[in-house]
């Protein structure tokens, strides 16, 4: 009998929160994993949420379980195995059921599927699902992409499940087509640089003050109660003051410095050059993850090199240098997303809503922030100006730069890698520089290529007194 409300397909640990999250809210949802075990587990796991669900042994059962017009939530690994779980379910479907991925698929990938449902008369939508496991069991931010009239015929669902801010719903149609997974690509892309700029101050307090894990708990818990105030601070102080049962020692000092990463940091930069929106403090993260795993290499480059004593007195920098280094950085890094966001926007006739990304963001996801809100607030006075020319950021910038700017050079000096803070310091030095050295990019491609330049004097394409004679001698 169709008696559930929603079906869902894929009970890993972020399908089976999700699938969670929905029962809690009194929607029913039938719910079908490849592995029929995995679903007998996740049933008998639920508790008295069992009531709200129906285990389906395959996918035959889970369409004739879903209510008409079916709506169907894929939480299955990107790439091939979504479109194949698409199309073993199209033939079991009819044509008003519509198929919602919500992974964490490349955005690329959704807009071909979305195309090639809209040619067939089917609804899709994709939509990009922030905030782990935990956010997934209790609320997470929901970035919708799709036909608009579609995300409003399941938004009841979606808007009850998502975390909530002074009880507005995190969750927020995006667009057409990919547009969800896009703004969900850049949110990640933003995760790794903010992550980075944090443990880059991290480093400088444990290599260059010579500061215990605890001890920097300690000042990321005051930072905490600042305008740094994020669920990301927040992690990185407990984590600093947690203690490895098994050795005594603080857990951070027996983590492996090798860092993992899913591939999304790598996406937002792709896009980014793809769009000519520079994302340099991204770059850097990604960058430093994958020097991270370079292991062997920075290993044998430490026994090679005779790298002087690191260290940073109390007297050169101190940690509110930091916090400013800090603030100033993640201001930097959120106003390279969103000039990201608004590039793709334009170069793929989403009207993204600027503001409301902002909000979506403020919880649910790994990204909430306080200093959201005031993103979001300049981005209703101007959703096209950089956040870093909007006069409440411009006051923020002016007041924290200096600590930025100490931080870089102190670490710097003494032989510490800051790449994200320095590329956020970078991105500013050239966002204020009236005239860069681009002009002699320009004579150099003019002269190996006569590509030609613009003169500040004149119109049109020209060439330097060079042009030609080079090529004949």
């Amino acid at each position: 009998m169709a008696e559930m409300q929603i079906g869902l397909i894929g009970l890993g640990t972020m399908g089976a929160m999700l699938a969670m999250n929905i029962a809690d809210h009194g929607f029913s949802v039938a719910v079908y994993n490849r592995t029929i075990s995995k679903t007998d587990a996740f049933i008998k796991d639920a508790g008295t949420l069992a009531l709200k669900l129906k285990a389906c042994k395959d996918l035959t059962a889970l369409v004739a379980a879903i209510e008409r017009p079916r709506n169907i939530i894929l939480m299955v690994p990107a790439g091939e195995a979504v479109d194949q779980q698409i199309a073993q379910l199209l033939p079991l479907l009819e044509p008003d059921d519509m198929i919602i991925d919500a992974g964490n698929a490349n955005f690329h990938d959704t807009q071909r599927r979305a195309a090639d449902m809209q040619k067939a008369g089917r609804p899709y939508l994709g939509i990009g699902v922030s905030g782990g496991a935990e956010g997934a069991r209790f609320g997470p931010s929901i970035m919708g992409g799709g036909n608009k009239k579609d995300w409003d015929r399941v938004a009841h669902i979606l808007s009850a499940i998502s975390a909530k801010y002074d009880g507005i719903p995190c969750a927020t149609w995006m667009g057409d087509g990919g547009a969800g997974h896009f703004v969900k690509t850049v949110h990640n892309g933003i995760e790794y640089a903010d992550m980075q700029l944090i443990a880059e101050s991290y480093g400088v307090m444990r290599d260059g003050m010579g500061m215990d894990a605890a001890a920097c708990g300690a000042v990321f818990d005051g930072w905490n109660q600042g305008l740094l105030k994020s669920y990301l601070i927040e992690i990185s102080a407990r984590v600093s003051q947690a203690t490895d049962p098994k050795t005594g020692r603080p857990v951070l000092d027996i983590i492996l410095d090798r860092a993992g990463q899913k591939g999304t940091g790598r996406w937002t930069v792709i896009e980014s050059q793809m769009l000519g929106s520079p994302v340099p403090v991204i770059e850097a993260a990604v960058g430093a993850r994958n020097m991270s795993a370079e292991r062997d290499l920075r290993l044998a480059g430490a026994a090679v090199f005779d790298v002087p004593e690191r260290a940073i007195s109390t007297d050169e920098l101190t940690h509110d240098d930091l916090e400013q280094a800090l603030i100033a950085g993640k201001i930097m890094c959120y106003a390279q997303g969103f000039e990201l966001l608004a590039k793709a926007g334009n170069n793929y006739g989403w009207t993204l809503p600027m503001p409301e990304i902002a909000e979506v963001w403020r919880e649910g996801c790994i990204i909430r922030s306080a200093m959201l809100n005031d993103m979001s607030a300049a981005l209703r006075q101007d959703p096209k100006r950089n956040l870093v020319l909007a006069p409440l950021f411009q006051n923020l910038v002016a007041a924290n730069l200096p600590g930025l700017r100490k931080t870089t050079l102190a670490a710097q000096r003494a032989c510490l890698p800051v790449p994200a803070l320095s590329a956020a310091l970078a991105y500013f030095d050239t966002l204020t520089t009236e005239r860069t050295t681009a002009n002699m990019l320009q004579a150099q491609r003019d002269y190996f290529g006569a590509h030609s330049f613009e003169r500040i004097d004149a119109e049109g394409a020209h060439h330097g007194p060079w042009h030609g004679q080079h090529l004949n001698g």
